[in-house]
């Protein structure tokens, strides 16, 4: 997994992060790559899976909703979005 996280350049990883913070309503210095969405941003269901549908827009690319248990913080983000763009 970490070498599928490593193809994301800092670039790509700065935008997934905009989207997140910008979706959940936080500063981007308040989101780090671990601090969990749900725990310690209080992120409900709407916002995670309106978390996927921005992600899927702005890449070009189809997630599915199960990907969504992984999704709880930047780091798994990070690595959805590198195994669907590696399809």
């Amino acid at each position: 997994m970490t070498t599928q996280i490593a193809t994301l350049d800092a670039e790509r990883k700065e935008q997934i992060k905009e989207i997140v913070c910008d979706i959940l309503e936080l500063d981007l210095d308040e989101v780090t790559e671990t601090s969990l969405f749900k725990e310690e941003h209080d992120a409900d269901s709407l916002r995670t899976i309106e978390i996927l549908a921005s992600l899927e827009r702005v890449f070009g690319i189809t997630l599915e909703q199960a990907e969504l248990s992984r999704m709880v913080n930047l780091v798994g983000v990070y690595a959805v979005i590198a195994e669907a763009e590696g399809k």
